[in-house]
């Protein structure tokens, strides 16, 4: 089976119904496809609705587990850092995929922004300011963990 194929035919309708741009990903496990889509973003209004993550949202959903360790990904397009954290994640070991990130800045998605972040290059972008010493986020994970055990 393609499953860029699949990907790309995801796309297509993605596209044609006004649903996103020009991505999409297929999600495959044990040579089975769990998810083909597109991306939703102008569906949405979603920024963070890249094909990649409506795919792992999907498959986590339909396969009721966070854990995608078994599975592999086919992109449209190399996936941006945002959609990298997410594969990585979900414990994706494998992502193929077709354009790479300078051929949809050339089309005018460029992502190139983050991955300067990122890497150190730029972060004149956002300021990360650290609000320390705040014992009621600081009891958030003992809570979490108090809750998940019964106690």
């Amino acid at each position: 089976m393609d499953y860029m194929k699949l990907a790309v035919d995801a796309t297509i309708h993605g596209m044609e119904n006004n649903i996103g741009g020009p991505f999409g990903a297929t999600i495959v496990r044990n040579g089975e496809v769990v998810v083909a889509i597109s991306n939703t973003m102008t569906r949405d209004t979603d920024p963070s609705a890249h094909a990649e993550l409506v795919a792992i949202r999907e498959a986590c959903k339909k396969r009721g587990t966070f854990d995608l360790s078994d599975c592999e990904i086919y992109a449209t397009c190399e996936p941006c850092p945002m959609c990298v954290a997410v594969i990585i994640w979900t414990g994706i070991k494998k992502v193929y995929y077709c354009s790479t990130h300078h051929d949809a800045h050339t089309h005018g998605f460029s992502d190139q922004h983050l991955r300067d972040y990122f890497s150190g290059k730029d972060t004149s972008c956002l300021d990360m300011i650290n609000v320390a010493k705040r014992e009621d986020c600081d009891r958030l994970f003992s809570y979490f963990h108090e809750i998940q055990s019964g106690k």
